[in-house]
């Protein structure tokens, strides 16, 4: 008896800004069975060098397709990742990382990605979008919640053709509830190289991580914790 139909493909588009987190999550999506779309954001930010990672990436992770948007955020300023005028925060303890928004928050950065993954997902006739922050980042970025991602599925039900004839939106968040630790094991067992990804706010010119930005002493407590060594250091 010959096998039955395949069925249908099921789309999602994937928020990859080449840091671990991002390439974790597009690792999960891949092997939840989704077709990956990578959308990668150059939007002004002084460690751009993650653009060139997430394309790696994307090859590596088999998205199925990966597109580069420019949007430039300079405009609204207020943050270190987009002024070079303002520092970014360095050798800060755990205390200090975890409580109050960082001098890195890009005003509505995730609202502004996630509302152009969900133009692209929607031409796609795809209802899921895959974003990798987790739960300890968002103490101290308000636009990385859980009700923040609640309040974007309601809004993109209500703000698109797909949403209003009756396919409801997802935002898959694999990554909210796990510390740095897991994540870094998840890369492991998905295969993820963390060579190939940049987490540092202010990295040198070919990547190399700064070491004292809050993201490095994060991803270094993560790959401490895991008992892994990370080669991207």
């Amino acid at each position: 008896m010959g096998a039955g139909r395949p069925g249908p493909v099921r789309r999602a588009v994937v928020l990859l800004s080449g840091g671990l987190d991002s390439a974790t999550t597009l690792a999960l999506a891949h092997e939840k069975g989704f077709e990956t779309y990578a959308l990668t954001f150059r939007y002004g930010q002084r460690h751009e060098i993650e653009v060139e990672r997430a394309a790696e990436l994307a090859r590596a992770l088999g998205a199925h397709a990966h597109r580069v948007v420019d949007l430039d955020l300079r405009f609204a300023g207020s943050s270190a990742l987009t002024d070079p005028s303002i520092d970014v925060p360095k050798s800060r303890s755990a205390e200090r990382i975890a409580s109050g928004i960082p001098a890195t928050y890009v005003p509505a950065r995730n609202t502004v990605f996630l509302a152009v993954a969900l133009a692209w997902a929607e031409a796609l006739g795809a209802s899921d979008l895959f974003i990798g922050v987790n739960a300890v980042d968002y103490s101290g970025y308000p636009d990385c919640r859980p009700e923040f991602l609640e309040a974007f599925e309601r809004m993109a039900d209500r703000a698109t053709k797909l949403g209003v004839e009756g396919r409801s939106f997802r935002v898959h968040a694999p990554l909210l509830h796990l510390s740095k630790a897991e994540i870094v094991k998840e890369a492991v067992r998905l295969g993820v190289d963390p060579g190939k990804t940049v987490s540092c706010y202010d990295p040198g010119p070919r990547g190399e991580p700064c070491g004292a930005c809050d993201a490095c002493l994060l991803r270094a407590k993560g790959f401490r914790e895991a008992g892994e060594r990370d080669p991207g250091v």
